[in-house]
């Protein structure tokens, strides 16, 4: 990992790696532990709503490494900027809470939608970080293939594509909704700061 590379973000990629390494060796034990599942399933534990998010399916024997590989990519491109804004520790904070959050969303549509399901990536915590880059930071170019997209286009446009998805799309293994509550979360911590003055821009 680069120098350049702040701790925190540093750590979030290199634990999604490793945990990802692990879940090829162990695979159902890893998961069987620590992805989240629905409150009406035996094998919930209060831990899985942080250790869901540093889980991802995928095969890497196959190179099916694109849930991990998108995600890292979005942390690599938005992370270092924000835990310079806002320091490794409250970036830290932030994206844990984007994370709890996202998973508090997960839970209640499956207890209100009478379903359940098992969620494993670090989406709602890249969601968060979409948001805060987006808001903090909205006129930075966040570099994808050559074209510099301002940060609040990039934001605005993933979470307009979330919604819609949440409302109109086809039925798929992708939790539209925690994603959303991974920006929820976000938005709420970035609020609760500015209400105490802190990092109001």
């Amino acid at each position: 990992m680069p120098q350049a590379v702040p701790p925190f973000t540093r750590a979030i990629i290199i634990l999604n790696v490793l945990a990802f390494l692990l879940q090829q060796v162990a695979g159902y034990d890893i998961e069987n532990l620590f992805a989240l599942y629905s409150l009406s399933d035996s094998r919930f534990e209060p831990w899985q709503l942080l250790t869901y998010a540093f889980l991802h399916d995928g095969d890497l024997w196959r190179l099916q490494i694109s849930h991990i590989s998108i995600n890292m990519l979005v942390v690599l491109l938005c992370g270092p900027q924000l835990e310079a804004l806002l320091g490794s520790r409250r970036y830290a904070l932030y994206y844990l809470v984007c994370i709890v959050s996202a998973a508090s969303t997960e839970l209640w549509v499956e207890n209100a939608t009478n379903t359940a399901e098992v969620m494993i990536g670090a989406s709602g915590g890249v969601f968060g970080l979409l948001l805060a880059f987006g808001w903090y930071l909205p006129k930075e170019p966040v570099g994808m293939v050559r074209i510099p997209i301002p940060g609040w286009v990039f934001a605005t446009a993933f979470g307009v594509v979330e919604l819609y998805l949440a409302l109109f799309g086809t039925p798929s293994d992708q939790a539209h909704l925690a994603h959303l509550g991974g920006m929820l979360g976000g938005a709420l911590a970035i609020l609760y700061w500015r209400m105490r003055g802190r990092f109001a821009s």
